[in-house]
């Protein structure tokens, strides 16, 4: 359960010859790329039963079983414990008995859930031992699945009604506020809540008469939450409490990080507040602190796309180029480029802002402009480093551009993100910054240019012809065959009509004629009417693709690349 590494419980199966060793291996290297419980991986892949499980732990630690599913709780022994914490730690209370409550844990070994629950409510915690499937029919049954936000909305709201009543806001009444239980569960669960969704981001916007939350989840914002005016006060302290900043200063902008480990994975959240006219608006960007195994391969390049950027990716020196706005995928292509060639023989390291996944065998580093680590100056020190491909997060200024080129010269391959619509406008602007065209003509082996689209909900997307002057029109051809669809909306996507993104991309390998281009520092235009002749498809060109798959609808490749 919570041995995670081939020890104690793998050996305990082993000796109650309850798994093979095969089996035990294979189910290690799941572990190795998923960072699952060992236990919940066995029981996925059929190699134990649940049940069999549990009554090994039982009997190895001491610690009794118990059946949910004929076991009453009664509701004052439910209101112990927050739905959060019950939720993120598959924890539900039994009984308290003076100084000792009595829950059912899935994972009786988990410390830090019983330092929760510790925290929460007082007590000492003295644990019994049930199956992950009562456990979830459990916690529907006593805490249900609807609404517990608004609960706990409400009840903060009561708790920091009286902050209002004041004209001037003593920051000793808020911090006593902010350690009280109903505005941490409040804050726990819109997390909570929000990871669960796979939102990106987190909004606090106070208004006028009231404070609206949102999540952004596929690109897009969506409403979550109302809450009264005078609750963002607590709320947004709190957060900032976890992000170490300063509460008492809510007139500048603020920045700062905390990570957060749920059982669904280690979670690292940066904040940003803001000062407006009805008070600080704070933002929390959500980064998961998994380890990336992302190849090419599933980023979902066109099939010869895809050999062109492998041939690049695999040159053992040249300067490559990822371009498009921001939150466009760029990173997490970069990070998949560096799998593709990650081995023992290569020394990797980059410089970011932010480092947003790990990579193993990879040595990453992140910008700190106030100790004097900028993009430029990490660059010149991991020359010192003997590396063999460097990824640079951003190029932001001809300083940072000339290192990367003249890395790139000297024989490194060098990765980095740009901001520009298209392929062919990256090379013009490094040009415009100030970089020589004969040295970027003669290090740059490529530029890829990118979008994220949102993919249509499975469950709900309905079959949908466009005419044939719809394709002309937009597309300015019409393509015979595909399989279109058009969006509709279901619980499934929150009645969005999409669940998911994708990435659409504009792949400009370099040649004589684009060189000959940069030297004389034609106009873009003059690129791209070059790089289409040699075979390079426009980003809206590959997103019809998509369309015409029954990935993406039209309306949404004509929204996303309408610049183009």
């Amino acid at each position: 359960m919570s041995v995670n590494k081939r020890g104690r419980l793998g050996d305990l199966l082993l000796s109650s010859n309850l798994v093979t060793e095969e089996q035990l291996q294979e189910a290690l290297n799941v572990q190795n790329n998923t960072h699952q419980k060992l236990g919940e991986i066995l029981i996925q892949l059929n190699y134990i039963k649940e049940e069999n499980l549990i009554n090994l732990l039982s009997e190895q630690l001491a610690i009794p079983t118990i059946d949910l599913e004929h076991y009453v709780i009664e509701p004052q022994t439910i209101s112990l414990l927050s739905k959060w914490l019950a939720d993120t730690y598959k924890v539900i209370p039994l009984f308290k008995l003076g100084n000792m409550l009595n829950v059912a844990m899935v994972d009786p070994q988990d410390i830090v859930a019983q330092d929760e629950i510790r925290r929460e409510t007082g007590l000492e915690v003295e644990p019994a031992i049930c199956t992950l499937s009562d456990m979830e029919r459990a916690l529907k049954q006593y805490y249900g699945t609807n609404g517990s936000l608004e609960d706990v909305i409400h009840e903060a709201s009561e708790a920091s009604a009286g902050l209002l009543q004041t004209e001037e806001l003593d920051v000793r009444n808020l911090e006593g506020m902010i350690q009280e239980g109903p505005v941490i569960r409040f804050v726990n669960e819109l997390i909570l809540q929000a990871v669960k969704e796979d939102a990106s981001d987190i909004h606090i916007e106070p208004e006028s008469k009231y404070t609206r939350t949102r999540f952004r989840v596929d690109g897009n914002l969506s409403e979550v939450s109302i809450l009264p005016k005078g609750m963002e006060l607590p709320v947004i302290s709190r957060v900032k409490v976890m992000a170490k900043l300063d509460i008492a200063k809510s007139r500048i902008p603020q920045d700062g990080r905390f990570d957060l480990n749920l059982p669904m994975g280690d979670v690292s959240i940066r904040v940003s507040t803001f000062p407006t006219i009805y008070g600080e608006n704070l933002v929390m960007r959500l980064l998961s602190k998994r380890t990336v195994s992302l190849g090419i391969k599933s980023l979902g390049f066109e099939p010869d796309d895809l050999e062109r950027v492998v041939e690049m990716v695999k040159k053992p020196y040249g300067f490559l180029l990822v371009t498009g706005p921001t939150g466009s995928g760029k990173t997490t292509t970069l990070y998949a480029m560096m799998n593709e060639i990650n081995s023992v023989t290569k020394n990797i390291i980059t410089i970011e802002d932010p480092v947003e996944y790990q990579l193993e065998m990879v040595r990453q580093s992140q910008v700190n402009p106030k100790a004097g680590l900028t993009f430029a100056n990490g660059l010149r020190a991991i020359l010192r480093q003997d590396p063999d491909v460097i990824m640079v997060g951003e190029i932001r200024d001809r300083e940072t551009g000339d290192i990367a080129i003249q890395a790139a010269m000297t024989g490194h391959l060098v990765l980095a993100t740009f901001h520009t619509n298209d392929a062919p406008g990256a090379l013009t602007r490094m040009v415009e910054m100030g970089v020589e065209p004969f040295l970027l003509s003669s290090t740059v082996t490529g530029v890829i240019a990118q979008r994220l689209i949102r993919t249509l909900c499975d469950k709900c997307k309905a079959p949908f012809e466009p005419s044939a002057e719809l394709l002309q029109r937009v597309f300015g051809r019409s393509l015979d065959g595909g399989s279109y669809f058009k969006a509709q909306g279901c619980d499934n996507c929150r009645m969005t009509g999409f669940r998911g993104r994708r990435a659409i991309f504009e792949v400009l390998p370099m040649n004589d004629e684009i060189r000959d281009c940069l030297i004389t520092k034609s106009h873009s235009s003059r690129i791209r009417e070059i790089a289409i002749s040699h075979g390079m498809r426009v980003l809206r060109e590959n997103g019809l693709r998509k369309a015409m798959g029954g990935e993406t609808s039209i309306e949404e490749i004509i929204e996303t690349t309408i610049e183009d």
